[in-house]
């Protein structure tokens, strides 16, 4: 079951890549064409952002569909269910992204079926088609829902084995005290760590000077974001499987970060079109760093779980 649920989990985002090129090719050659206030409208700062976020994420997919890829070539029984879940988390709702930014660009075009376009002599680009087709991603193969709470149960799994013991009150005391001293001594070697800086270890493809900093940006992230999984575990003990919000923001951070080192290490890598390559994961550091930093801020103030669950009963409760 888990083989099939992680070929699907792989295949899926493979689509999207497909998917969200489609998209990049019909939003760059409209931009071209399409002329507003005397100018294309690529030209536009407007749409130069959706047009440019839209070519960085394709290739960051395409970056992490490929190394997901080549772990299974390497060994078809190789343990990818969270690199595949997050593949599919990600991936759907990026090419989900990319088909409503591909809608805006093209205008009431974009809303026009292919069929009435073919009619009126216009290019029969079927992004209405696209559209309705699109949304169904995030939803099979396990909903963008599900996968944070899945990937979130995976990630938390190593900690709960460890300190699980500590806070299950249907166990004696003693017992209880015993496994909270296990884990004590564990978390008093290993949370020092999460502080201290990494040195970055010899690559087998120089990296430019530029994507050097964004693997210590990740590496800092990574660091910042095992320490939030504690402070959270610390702080809400087992209720923390109720904030289903903070959860998902772990996970989106998590997410952005392995995307992120997928795109630099395609983009070091690749020997067809690298320096096109070099510039689209140079853009995508600069929208992941922000992403990133945009949702630690989120945990910071607090995800208000229990604000939506509250507002939430009162508005389904029967009256």
């Amino acid at each position: 079951a888990l083989t099939t649920l992680n070929t699907g989990r792989i295949t899926l985002p493979a689509a999207c890549v497909g998917l969200s090129g489609r998209c990049l090719e019909i939003s760059t050659r409209w931009a071209r064409e399409r002329e507003q206030w005397g100018h294309p409208i690529g030209q536009h700062a407007a749409i130069a952002e959706k047009l440019a976020r839209m070519a960085a994420e394709h290739h960051a997919l395409e970056a992490t569909v490929r190394y997901i890829s080549s772990l299974v070539d390497r060994d078809k029984h190789a343990d990818v269910r969270l690199e595949a879940a997050l593949a599919k988390m990600w991936g759907s709702e990026i090419a989900w992204r990319a088909v409503d930014d591909t809608l805006q660009i093209r205008g009431g075009r974009g809303f026009e079926t292919a069929a009435s376009l073919k009619a009126r002599g216009e290019t029969p680009d079927p992004v209405e088609r696209l559209f309705r087709d699109a949304r169904i991603n995030t939803i099979f193969e396990g909903s963008s829902e599900i996968m944070r709470l899945f990937i979130a149960r995976e990630v938390l799994d190593p900690h709960l084995k460890i300190g699980a013991a500590a806070v299950n009150t249907r166990l004696p005391a003693v017992q209880r005290l015993r496994a909270a001293a296990r884990a004590g001594l564990h978390y008093l070697t290993w949370y020092p760590t999460r502080w201290l800086p990494v040195p970055l270890g010899a690559s087998a493809t120089p990296l430019p000077p530029d994507l050097k900093k964004d693997l210590r940006r990740i590496q800092r992230f990574s660091r910042r974001l095992s320490r939030a999984i504690f402070h959270s575990m610390a702080r809400y003990g087992p209720a923390l499987e109720r904030r289903q919000l903070l959860l998902g923001t772990l996970v989106e951070i998590g997410a952005e970060l392995f995307v992120w080192s997928c795109s630099l290490a395609d983009a070091a890598q690749s020997l067809d079109d690298q320096p096109k390559r070099l510039r689209l994961a140079r853009h995508f550091g600069l929208i992941a760093r922000d992403r990133i930093a945009q949702r630690f801020a989120a945990l910071r103030r607090g995800t208000h779980d229990m604000q939506a669950l509250s507002l939430s009963r009162d508005l389904v409760a029967v009256e």
